[in-house]
């Protein structure tokens, strides 16, 4: 069994490259020239990973909570490529704060910059917040949901890092409500290898934190509800709290 699903799992990887690589040229020109030919071609990717996903790999999607439409900022729990694809394709106008070295990447880079993806130089996070709310103040890009990695990176499930104040900052410089994400998608889709798991993939939408904390009631109430959140979801999905079955 496990030999098969390695088969699967890599087979699925080399198709889902291969498709990123065709759509990413087919849609270039459009997106280049209009915002929402990088929109369409990214929407396109995220349907066509997921339903692959499940019926090679048999990882199933579920999106849960309030899916927000409008501009908002969105903390979520980041374990693996899945979380970002389920995201992206639930929400209406995603953004996401991201490395700059990314804007370098071959036809990656053009895609980031039309959807209006927000650079981020370490320990420059400050301009770059700056240079995002210019940005939608000047027309570029619409406001939408822009999502951030409290964490700072992609944590295996089980795994901790602390939070770092990065959300809170962005919660208070664009004045916007905080709508907090769960998930357990690392135990399906883990960082590190190939191989995919079967089963039911959760991202869930939390209640917001509105306008008015300060930084240390932010930070305590975004900590504890991703957490605890992404701790039960993996716990139904027969893990405990260290990503054991």
């Amino acid at each position: 069994m496990i030999v098969f699903r390695w088969i699967l799992s890599i087979l699925y990887v080399v198709q889902n490259a291969l498709m990123m690589l065709a759509m990413g040229i087919v849609f270039l020109p459009w997106a280049i020239v209009s915002p929402k030919g990088a929109m369409t071609a990214c929407k396109s990717y995220a349907r066509w990973a997921l339903w692959t996903a499940h019926w090679m790999v048999g990882i199933r999607q579920e999106v849960r909570g309030a899916v927000p439409s409008g501009a908002v900022l969105v903390p979520a729990k980041h374990q693996s490529f899945l979380d970002i694809l389920m995201i992206f394709k639930a929400v209406p106008q995603p953004r996401f704060i991201m490395k700059y070295e990314l804007l370098f990447t071959p036809i990656i880079g053009i895609y980031a910059w039309r959807l209006g993806c927000v650079p981020v130089r370490r320990g420059k996070r400050g301009a770059a917040i700056k240079a995002m709310l210019a940005d939608v103040d000047s027309g570029r890009v619409a406001p939408g949901q822009l999502v951030i990695y409290p964490q700072g990176t992609r944590v295996p499930a089980g795994d901790y890092r602390p939070y770092k104040v990065g959300p809170y900052v962005l919660y208070k410089e664009t004045g916007q409500a905080a709508v907090p994400v769960a998930t357990n998608a690392g135990l399906f889709w883990p960082k590190g290898t190939m191989l995919r798991t079967p089963g039911l993939a959760v991202v869930e939408f939390l209640d917001p934190i509105e306008q008015g904390a300060d930084q240390q009631d932010f930070m305590v109430r975004l900590e504890a509800m991703i957490e605890e959140r992404s701790n039960a979801l993996m716990a139904e999905a027969g893990f405990d709290a260290d990503g054991i079955r």
